[in-house]
C-alpha cells in the first residue's frame, strides 16, 4: 500500500519485513507493547505497525531496534512502497525454480515405470537444491526464531523438509530396502512456494483500491498569476492560489469556485456517478473531474489536507487497526506452533510405541508439521478488513475500525436527524405572516436583523432572504443564541426575540388565535414556523421550508429490508416532523428535541435495550454520534460529526448509510467465513495427520490451498456494489 503521511506526533507507521506468519505478528506486537507506555498494533497482511506513544518518553529509534530484536526488520515507510510487488516477483523466481526440479522427481519416485537403477541418487541431486535453495527463506527464519526462543509457522515447514530430506538420506547411505522422502520434501517446499507466490500477489491486489485512490489525484494544475496561465507540478500549490480548470481537467485541490459554472463529476470520491452542479462560491474537492465549463478555483487546502489524503489516511488508519475476533485469532497463533511441534512429536512416538515401522511413523509426523500450519488464521482478517475498506473508500464509505464491523451485526434501530440528513438542510423562507397592524417588510427586516448572528440553517434562512427583499440589514447590539430556541437581539433600538413561540412564552409573550390558526396551517403543510416579537408584542410569524432529499425514501426502505427500525430526530416541532417522516415512509418520531438533549434520546433508546445507529451531520449532532452504539456521519457535514463518528458517509446522499452497513456486515461475515475455513481446516485434518491418513505432500497442497482461500475469499468484496449512481433508486 503507497505510504501516506503517517508519522504523526504521538503515532508512528513503521514497515515491517520477515514476517511470515501471525505468530511473527504477534511476537513483534508482544514485544513493542512491553515497552512502557506505548501500544502497539501488528497487522500480517499490511506488513506494518502502527504505535502509539509520548514522544517526549519514546523515540521512533527505539521501536526500529526493538523489532530488529526479536529478528525482523523495521524501516518508516517510503514514498514508493513497491514492497509487495517485490515480494510477489521474488515468489514466482523461486517457485519456476523449484517446480523445474521437482516436477522431475515428482514423476520418477511416483511412477515405478520411469524409476532406474540407483534412481535415489538423482532424486538427492534433484530435493537438495530445492529444499535449501529454494526453501531457504524457511529455514533462515526458523533459524532466527530459534535463536529468540520462538516458533512459527516456518519453523513447522522447515523441520518437515529438513527431517523428510534428512531422513531419505539415512535410508539411501544406511538402509537401502526403506523407502526414501525426497519427492515429498521437494513437493512439501514447491507447493509451500506456491501458496507464498498466490498469496504475495492477492495481497497486492487487496491493496489496490488505496493505491488507485491516491493515484487519482492530478499531476499539474494551471496556475492563474496576473492573468497568465502557467502549468506547474501540484505540488507548487498554496493556500489562496488561483487555479484554472478547463472542461475535462482534474480539479488540482480543495479548494472555492470564484468565478465560472460547471457540473463536477465527483464519483472517485462519493461513489456518486451523477455530476454536481458549481458555481461561485461552491466548495469542490480535488481529484474531482469538471465536465465543461470553465473554473477558476481559490485553492483552500493542499497536500495531506485535502480530502482525498484525509480519506486514504482514514482508511490506512482502519485497516492498521485489529478487531477484537482478530485479537483472539492472534492468541491463538502465538500458542499453536509449539502445541503442533509438541502433537507432532507425540505421533512420531506413539507410532513407533505401537510398533508400527519407522516410515510409517515419520510420515505421520510430518504430516502434522505440515497441515498444521496456521498462516490461514493471520490471513483470514487482515485481508478481508483492507479489501472491505478499499472498495468503502472508492465507493464514499470510509469506515474509522475494524471494531465499527462487530456493531452493525447487532443494530437493531437507526435514528435519523432530519435537517441535512433526511433534508437538504439548505431552508428557505416560504411565508411571511404579519399580525394585524404589522408591515410585512418591518417584520423580515427586523427578524432578518437579528438572525444575522444565527448560525442555524433556519436563521441564515431569514437572514437571506431579508437580504434579498429589504436590503442591508440595520445595526445590531446585543446579540444572543438561545440553542434550538431562537435569538434576542437589540435591532434599531427594539428588543427583538425570533423562535419558537415556547421561547416567546418564557417571556410572556403568547400568539393570537389568528396566528395560532396560521401557525397550525403551515405546520400541517411540513415547514417550520418561528414567531417574531419586538417592543413586548408578538408582531407575526415565519415559515421556512426544508426539501427532502430526493434519494431519502429510497433510503429508508434499504434501512428496514436490512431490519433497522428508523427513527425521525428533529428540534422541529411535531407536525412539520410527522410531516416528513410520512413522506419518506418513517413511523417514529421524536420531534422537539433540543441539541444538547439528543445524546440523551439515544441513551434512552439504549435504554429500551435498543442497539442504536446514528445518523447526523451538525456540530450539534456529535454528541448524539459519540453515543450511538454505531454513529454515522454525512461527510458533508462538519469535521466534528465526521471525527466523532464510526463511519462516514462522503456524499449527502442518505442510501449511503444502508450502503455502509451493507458493507460492514459483509465484510464481517466474510471474516467469519475465513476463519470457520482455517478453524476446521485444521481442527479436520490434525486428527486425520496423526492417524496416518494424510499423505505428507497431500498435506503442504491443502495447507497452501486454505491461504489462497482466505485470501481470494477477500477479493469477492471488490465486486461490492451500489446503485447510488440513479438518483431515486432504492440501494442495493
Amino acid at each position: 500500500m503507497a505510504a501516506v503521511d503517517h508519522h504523526l506526533e504521538g503515532w508512528v507507521q513503521l514497515d515491517i519485513d520477515g514476517m511470515t506468519c501471525a505468530s511473527c505478528a504477534t511476537r513483534i506486537e508482544r514485544r513493542l507493547n512491553r515497552i512502557d507506555g506505548v501500544e502497539a498494533s501488528v497487522n500480517f497482511a499490511t506488513e506494518q505497525a502502527t504505535v502509539v506513544y509520548d514522544p517526549d518518553r519514546h523515540t521512533v529509534e527505539e521501536f526500529l531496534a526493538a523489532v530488529e530484536a526479536v529478528g525482523y526488520h523495521a524501516a518508516l515507510p517510503t514514498a514508493e512502497a513497491a514492497s509487495d510487488v517485490d515480494e510477489a516477483g521474488t515468489a514466482k523466481r523461486r517457485l519456476v525454480a523449484a517446480a523445474a526440479l521437482t516436477a522431475p522427481l515428482a514423476a520418477v519416485a511416483m511412477v515405478p515405470a520411469l524409476q532406474f537403477g540407483r534412481w535415489e541418487w538423482t532424486a538427492l541431486v534433484l530435493a537438495t537444491p530445492v529444499v535449501f535453495g529454494a526453501g531457504a527463506p524457511f529455514h533462515r527464519a526458523a533459524f532466527v526464531n530459534a535463536r529468540h526462543g520462538a516458533a512459527t509457522m516456518d519453523t513447522l515447514i522447515s523441520i518437515g523438509t529438513l527431517a523428510a530430506w534428512t531422513w531419505s538420506v539415512v535410508v539411501l547411505v544406511a538402509l537401502p530396502r526403506a523407502h526414501t522422502y525426497f519427492e515429498v520434501a521437494a513437493v512439501i517446499t514447491t507447493l509451500i512456494l506456491v501458496g507464498r507466490f498466490l498469496e504475495a500477489r492477492a495481497r497486492r491486489h487487496s491493496g489496490e483500491a488505496i493505491k488507485a485512490l491516491l493515484a487519482l489525484g492530478a499531476k499539474e494544475a494551471r496556475l492563474l498569476i496576473d492573468g497568465v496561465e502557467t502549468s506547474v507540478p501540484v505540488a507548487w500549490i498554496a493556500v489562496g492560489d488561483l487555479i484554472v480548470v478547463r472542461p475535462g481537467e482534474k480539479i488540482p485541490t480543495d479548494g472555492v469556485v470564484i468565478d465560472g459554472a460547471s457540473a463536477v463529476d465527483q464519483s472517485m470520491l462519493t461513489g456518486e456517478a451523477v455530476p454536481v452542479d458549481v458555481d461561485e462560491g461552491s466548495i469542490v474537492a480535488g481529484a474531482t473531474i469538471n465536465t465543461y465549463g470553465r473554473l477558476v478555483v481559490r485553492a483552500e487546502r493542499v497536500g495531506a489536507d485535502t480530502a482525498l489524503a484525509q480519506i486514504a489516511r482514514l482508511v490506512a488508519e482502519a485497516q492498521a487497526g485489529k478487531a477484537p475476533i482478530q485479537r483472539l485469532v492472534d492468541r491463538v497463533s502465538s500458542v499453536f506452533v509449539p502445541v503442533v511441534l509438541a502433537l507432532s512429536l507425540a505421533t512420531l512416538v506413539g507410532w513407533l510405541a505401537a510398533g508400527a515401522e519407522a516410515a510409517s511413523a515419520f510420515s505421520a509426523a510430518v504430516a502434522v508439521l505440515i497441515i498444521a500450519c496456521p498462516c490461514a488464521l493471520g490471513l483470514a482478517t487482515p485481508t478481508a478488513l483492507m479489501v472491505g475498506t478499499g472498495r468503502g473508500a472508492q465507493l464514499g464509505i470510509l469506515i474509522k475500525g475494524p471494531e465499527v464491523l462487530e456493531r452493525t451485526r447487532s443494530v437493531d434501530t437507526i435514528v435519523l436527524d432530519k435537517t441535512g440528513t433526511v433534508t437538504t438542510g439548505q431552508m428557505t423562507l416560504a411565508a411571511i405572516l404579519p399580525a394585524p397592524g404589522t408591515d410585512e417588510g418591518e417584520l423580515l427586516r427586523l427578524a432578518g436583523a437579528a438572525e444575522s448572528g444565527s448560525e442555524h440553517p433556519i436563521g441564515r434562512a431569514i437572514a437571506l432572504a431579508a437580504t434579498h427583499r429589504t436590503g442591508a440589514p440595520p445595526s445590531v447590539t446585543s446579540f444572543r443564541s438561545r440553542a434550538g430556541l431562537g435569538v434576542e437581539a437589540i435591532v434599531d433600538g427594539r428588543s427583538v426575540l425570533v423562535g419558537r413561540p415556547a421561547m416567546l412564552a418564557g417571556h410572556g409573550l403568547a400568539l393570537p388565535p389568528a396566528s395560532e390558526a396560521e401557525k397550525s396551517n403551515e405546520e400541517q403543510s411540513g415547514r417550520t414556523v418561528v414567531a417574531v416579537a419586538w417592543d413586548g408584542e408578538v408582531r407575526g410569524l415565519l415559515a421556512v421550508s426544508d426539501a427532502i432529499k430526493p434519494t431519502s425514501a429510497a433510503a429508508v426502505a434499504s434501512l428496514r429490508q436490512l431490519g433497522l427500525e428508523p427513527v425521525l430526530l428533529t428540534g422541529d416541532n411535531a407536525a412539520t416532523a410527522h410531516a416528513v417522516a410520512a413522506a419518506v415512509g418513517i413511523d417514529r418520531v421524536l420531534a422537539d428535541v433540543t441539541p444538547d438533549t439528543k445524546a440523551a434520546v439515544v441513551r434512552d433508546l439504549q435504554a429500551q435495550g435498543r442497539v442504536v445507529a446514528m445518523v447526523g451531520d451538525g456540530v450539534n449532532d456529535a454528541p448524539a454520534l459519540a453515543q450511538a452504539d454505531l454513529g454515522l456521519a454525512i461527510g458533508t457535514g462538519t469535521d466534528v460529526a465526521i471525527q466523532a463518528s464510526d463511519l462516514t458517509l462522503v456524499s449527502g446522499d442518505l442510501r449511503a448509510a444502508g450502503d455502509a452497513i451493507r458493507l460492514a456486515r459483509h465484510t464481517l461475515r466474510t471474516i467469519k467465513a475465513n476463519l470457520f475455513w482455517a478453524f476446521a481446516y485444521n481442527v479436520a485434518a490434525i486428527p486425520l495427520a496423526i492417524a496416518g491418513l494424510l499423505d505428507p505432500m497431500i498435506a503442504a497442497a491443502a495447507m497452501a490451498f486454505s491461504s489462497v482461500f482466505v485470501v481470494t475469499n477477500s477479493l469477492r468484496l471488490r465486486r461490492f456494489s451500489t446503485d447510488r449512481a440513479t438518483p431515486t433508486g432504492a440501494a442495493q
